[in-house]
């Protein structure tokens, strides 16, 4: 499923755990295209200092045919819009239960990413260059989890509405990327993504990523639904997210290589 979060199951959750303060009344319009992407980098994968969520998506392939994912997601922070680390822990189906993601999200430098697979009872290291692909047979993908870096694009404000930016951007290196550049649609007061197009070399937008539902969780707009479409095959991934809790507490060194095998569970109820 190559050529599918900048999601987010966090945001996914985590990227798929997604939020951020709304702008006050009144406020003017911002002009800068970096800064209006940097905040929503945090309002998509840093609300509150860390975060659990519970995600369950249908994924639909080009025929009709679904099958589905349930996993659970923490996420820590270490600094806005720097470091932060992800766990991600499948539960449902049968055939992929107790697969276990790791994700070292790091600034100005790659990201370190873990996959455990029971099955095998191996553990993977998801290189750089395939960030950009499949995530567990969705069509999001690695890199959608914890988020693009604002950094490796250039950001150009194309368009402001009454209700929101539209930004385009553009990769500075082409090394590991399938798009020539993407497009978002961001709300004025929340500055969370309505949609996101991405563009290959011919011009064409073969992939699109649309916020579906967004609710208030701790007083902090979060994106609850969200689908993922392949408009080349005319598959989808549909996430709803729910269960969503921010300031747990939840400690730094559960974030580790040792929890692949052996989760933390008191951390994931």
């Amino acid at each position: 499923m190559k050529p599918i979060m900048k999601t987010w199951l966090a945001a996914l959750a985590a990227g798929f755990v997604l939020s951020v303060s709304s702008v006050p009344a009144g406020a003017e319009d911002l002009k800068d295209a970096r800064e209006i992407v940097d905040r929503t980098n945090v309002a998509q994968y840093y609300a509150g200092k860390d975060g659990r969520a519970l995600i369950r998506m249908k994924i639909v392939d080009g025929k009709g045919r679904s099958q589905r994912r349930q996993f659970s997601v923490l996420r820590r922070d270490l600094k806005d819009g720097g470091d932060q680390n992800y766990l991600v822990v499948f539960d449902q189906p049968a055939d992929v239960r107790n697969t276990t993601f790791l994700v070292k999200k790091h600034a100005g430098k790659d990201d370190d990413r873990w996959l455990y697979l029971p099955g095998l009872d191996l553990v993977k290291r998801i290189a750089a260059s395939d960030e950009r692909t499949s995530f567990v047979g969705t069509h999001f993908f690695y890199e959608d989890i914890s988020g693009r870096h604002p950094a490796e694009d250039n950001h150009q404000l194309l368009e402001t509405t009454d209700t929101e930016y539209v930004v385009k951007s553009t990769p500075k290196s082409t090394t590991g990327v399938e798009f020539a550049h993407y497009t978002l649609w961001i709300n004025k007061k929340t500055f969370l993504p309505s949609k996101i197009e991405y563009v290959n070399s011919q011009g064409k937008v073969y992939r699109r990523i649309e916020t579906a539902q967004v609710q208030t969780i701790q007083g902090l707009p979060t994106i609850t639904r969200m689908k993922v479409s392949d408009l080349e095959s005319g598959g989808y991934t549909l996430s709803d997210i729910s269960s969503v809790q921010y300031d747990l507490g939840i400690p730094d060194d559960i974030f580790v290589e040792t929890s692949l095998r052996n989760p933390p569970q008191k951390w994931l109820r």
